[in-house]
């Protein structure tokens, strides 16, 4: 009895897997079927199931890699299989819809991989223990695979490091994993004892449970155990590039890759963007640099001018407003709303109210975009009467926002602006219970 691995119970003999020498077997038989958790003797057209077979050239996910797709046939029926997962003791569930005809247990099926996905899929698989050879030759013994997972787009390897990758490590890495694929060396797989693998100094991933005995792929410089399918030398992965690499989690590291066609698409679609971005800047691709450090000249320039005048306006408007202050127990109180002032133009006019009022406690605020920006500003000699924190959420808790700061300078934001003019109407009030 094995139990499967979504939950199924199977009783019967394991599937012979064939898929290291075919994709294509014209009499396997089926035993066992499941619809919705459950065996069933038979499916219909328009089923979803789960389809055992005595054997099978399809490769059940395991060790990172997806299982094959493909298709069942028989002269009446044809079942699509999206996705091959491997139950315990080498049985393998074939996950698909019945297209048309009706299929049952004893069933003689035509069983088809689809060849197009499992080269590619191959590609990247082989590519994947290149990938890891040139990562412990170019970072150090330290790299250990932390995980991965490799399909018909792409690859993706998880590894022990530290620090980011530089660019230089990432070109010497795709440089020699291209190498090797241009050297077009024959791939040799061999089924060993254990302990007569570990003797060929092949690599063995850490904490990983083997059995007796193993499979020893040797692809290129590479020497691993490995039960995935591989291309039959190094030439057919056809090209190697790194598309992204980051951090996944505290010394583990990710890069994602891809080959053959793959690499072409992404170089493509390189060139797609490089084209556009060249359109938008008026300028051809390789002069897109310099123009986008003339781009980046201009706009330090446009930001300097546009402080000059904020500067200009700030001061501006602090004179307007200065008249607007009024007086209670000898403190300046003045709450207004400056028209499509960002952050720094509030702080801006702050300062300058602060400096001509010289003992205030005021409160500007601005709206953009539908948000609010609040700055509350006290004088030092008020400040053990008004606290400019206290203030500016008085005013933030009316505009469904809150905020705080320090006793003479507080910042706050809120969301709504339709109640803006009557909470800075309160401030004089609030201020006057408190001097």
């Amino acid at each position: 009895k094995f139990k499967m691995a979504q939950g199924l119970n199977y009783r019967g003999e394991p599937t012979k897997f064939l898929g290291y020498e075919q994709v294509l077997i014209e009499d396997a038989r089926v035993t066992a079927l499941y619809r919705d958790g459950s065996p069933v003797d038979s499916i219909r057209a328009g089923e979803s199931a789960v389809v055992v077979l005595d054997r099978t050239p399809f490769y059940a996910e395991s060790g990172g890699q997806v299982g094959d797709r493909g298709e069942l046939r028989t002269e009446q029926s044809q079942f699509i299989v999206a996705d091959t997962f491997k139950i315990q003791a080498d049985v393998f569930g074939h996950q698909g819809e019945l297209q048309e005809g009706e299929l049952r247990i004893g069933d003689v099926v035509v069983a088809r991989v689809d060849t197009h996905l499992r080269a590619k899929t191959m590609r990247n698989h082989s590519a994947t223990h290149l990938l890891h050879k040139a990562l412990r030759e170019v970072l150090g013994d330290h790299v250990q695979q932390k995980g991965s997972l490799v399909d018909a787009d792409k690859t993706r390897f998880d590894f022990t490091h530290t620090a980011p990758l530089t660019k230089a490590e990432i070109t010497r890495i795709e440089q020699m994993v291209n190498h090797e694929i241009l050297t077009n060396t024959a791939t040799a797989a061999n089924v060993m004892a254990l302990e007569d693998a570990q003797k060929t100094g092949a690599m063995m991933l850490f904490g990983e449970k083997y059995g007796e005995r193993v499979r020893v792929l040797e692809i290129g410089s590479s020497k691993e155990l490995c039960g995935g399918t591989h291309v039959k030398r190094t030439g057919d992965i056809g090209s190697f590039k790194i598309t992204s690499e980051g951090g996944v989690a505290a010394g583990i590291r990710r890069v994602e890759a891809v080959t053959g066609t793959n690499v072409m698409d992404f170089v493509h679609g390189l060139e797609s963007k490089m084209q556009e971005a060249a359109h938008l800047l008026k300028t051809a691709p390789h002069d897109l640099p310099q123009r986008v450090s003339q781009l980046q000249d201009q706009l330090k320039h446009l930001e300097r001018e546009l402080e000059r005048v904020n500067a200009k306006l700030a001061a501006s408007q602090g004179d307007d407003l200065v008249s607007q202050a009024k007086d209670l127990q000898g403190i300046k109180v003045l709450a207004a709303q400056l028209d499509s002032a960002d952050a720094k133009v509030l702080r801006d006019t702050m300062d300058a109210l602060k400096a001509k009022l010289k003992s205030a406690a005021i409160v500007l605020a601005g709206v953009q975009d539908g948000k609010v920006s609040l700055i509350a500003g006290v004088t030092s000699d008020a400040t053990n009467r008004i606290k400019a924190g206290e203030l500016v959420n008085f005013v933030a808790q009316q505009v469904g926002g809150k905020g705080g700061g320090k006793p003479e300078m507080a910042m706050a934001g809120g969301s709504d602006p339709s109640g803006l003019g009557k909470a800075l109407a309160a401030v004089d009030a609030w201020v006057a219970e408190r001097v």
